[in-house]
Formats: structure tokens, sequence, C-alpha cells
């Protein structure tokens, strides 16, 4: 990803703002360069009485409805991170410090795009320090009822995803992707989250869904979509999953050398088999690429 065997950073501060999804709260965010291997941490400042920071990890992760949510000992919380995670380890970059003023991560336009291009319009800068991917050794698999989430060895990777849904406005779509940042870029990124009209007052009366809007999400009503602009592909559906998925697997803190696929799978069952992966040491092992560029000098 990114194609580069040493870290990443930004250049310099990615500033941006947004409300959130389900909170319908206005949230500033500064996305700021990390030494090498930080990872990602967030960082809640409207937070001061307790530890008001969050490190992304498998175990971070403590609520999977409508979006992935981390928290900290100290019980605080950040919502809503997948569509950030996704573009930054497709855009490459490993390490940096996510500071926010809210609990949940604007949704911007429901998609990966506008943080693809508020990270790009920071840049990026190499570290002294060779990055570490994840390589998937043995098969990882988590089935729940119809739905089944699997890592599984290969040499690129590889993303696949099949939903199904009632409605004909999607019907039953399937992807099958070699990826890394051009093809992130070309294929996933601008694919926006999606949700059903009917669900949305029994969300709202949940204290979900409060900043959802067509401004935002694929409306689906029936059979029909209700965004006057329509789909940004005809598959825009499947594919935001398989964005979704990419965020997901990022909370393991460095990229996946092997394949994912889903079966109408979501952020819960993507969480399982992360920390399903965590648990089977002998199915994964760190891999870095710098000694293999010394040899190939």
């Amino acid at each position: 990803m990114a194609g580069s065997v040493f870290q990443h950073t930004l250049q310099g501060p990615a500033i941006f703002a947004g409300v959130g999804v389900h909170t319908g709260a206005y949230v500033r965010v500064s996305v700021r360069p990390a030494p090498a291997n930080t990872g990602v941490v967030f960082v809640r400042t409207d937070i001061a009485d307790r530890d008001n920071r969050i490190p992304v990890s498998a175990e971070a992760v403590c609520k999977t409805q409508l979006g992935t949510v981390i928290g900290n000992s100290a019980g605080v919380t950040v919502s809503t991170i997948e569509h950030l995670m996704a573009a930054m380890v497709m855009s490459g970059i490993d390490n940096a410090i996510v500071e926010l003023d809210g609990e949940e991560m604007p949704i911007m336009d429901g998609s990966s795009l506008p943080f693809v291009q508020i990270l790009d319009r920071a840049g990026r800068r190499s570290q002294d320090a060779p990055r570490r991917v994840i390589e998937i050794l043995a098969p990882i698999e988590v089935v729940e009822g119809d739905k089944r989430a699997t890592l599984t060895p290969a040499d690129q990777f590889e993303v696949a995803f099949t939903i199904q849904f009632a409605s004909k406005a999607i019907g039953r779509q399937s992807i099958d992707l070699v990826m890394n940042d051009r093809a992130f870029r070309d294929e996933l990124a601008d694919c926006r989250t999606f949700g059903f009209a009917h669900e949305v007052e029994a969300l709202r009366a949940m204290g979900l869904a409060r900043g959802g809007s067509m401004e935002n999400a694929v409306v689906i009503e029936g059979d029909r979509i209700l965004n006057p602009e329509g789909l940004r592909r005809p598959d825009e559906f499947v594919r935001h999953k398989a964005l979704d998925a990419i965020g997901d697997l990022f909370v393991l803190g460095a990229p996946i050398l092997g394949r994912f696929e889903g079966v109408l799978a979501g952020h819960g069952i993507n969480n399982a088999l992360v920390r399903a992966l965590a648990a089977q040491p002998k199915a994964w092992r760190y891999r870095t690429f710098v000694e293999e560029l010394a040899e190939a000098v």
C-alpha cells in the first residue's frame, strides 16, 4: 500500500470539520504528524478530567453498531472511525495523532474521498523505520449465521465482498479487487454509506442518525433511491462495504498482506475476525521489506 518499505506520517496537520452522522454534532478535527511506531492515536481535546487518548487497536474497539467505535479504560470513546482509517492505510499513513473536539468523527460526504483529499493536501513524510505489514499465514474465518468473514494467505492485499438485500435498488452485489493505493482511489474511495428511509425514525429514537441526510448517505425507500443525483456507481453499496472492511482491518495497526472476503458482513463480524486473527499468533506474522530491498540492490 502506497508502495513503501518505510513508515510514513503526515508532512503537516490536516484540519477539517463536519457533523457526525449519528450525533449530529459539529466536530473539528486535526490529523497531526506522529513519530515512527506511534500508530494511530485519537485524542479527545474536549476532555480534560481523565485520560483522553485512545490508541487504535483490535482491543480498543468497544462497539460496532452502525460504525466502529473505539474506547479506553477511562470510558472515553470515538465513533465512526472507519472511513478515515481506510483513507489513512490506503494512502500509506502509518503514524498520526487525530485530535477531535467531540465523540464522533465527521461523516463528510459518507465516503473516504474527502479524507483522501485532505491527507493528500497535508502531504506524506517518510520516516526512518521499516513499515510492517501483517502477512496472513493460515486461514482465519468467523461465521455468524449467514454472515461470514475470512482472511487467507495471498501475495498481495485482496478484498472480495458480497451483499444481498431484498430491495431491488441493491439486490445481490459482489466485487473482487486487488487493492492498493491507486485501486482504492479508483474503485472504492468515493462510495458512500447507505441506509433505508424506514429505519431512520427508529434510529433517531435510539439517539442515532441525527446527522444523517442525503448529503452524506445514499437513502433507499422500498426499491427506489431517493437521492436526486442517484448513485456514483451501479454497485456503490457493495463497494462501500469493502471500504468499511479496509478501515475495520486497520485497527490491527498495520496493512494486511492477504485476502479478505466478506459475505453479508458488517462492522461486528469484521472486528470479530480481527480479534480472531490477533488470538491466533501462528496464523500471521509481521513482515518488513527493508531486508528484501537491500538484497535486491
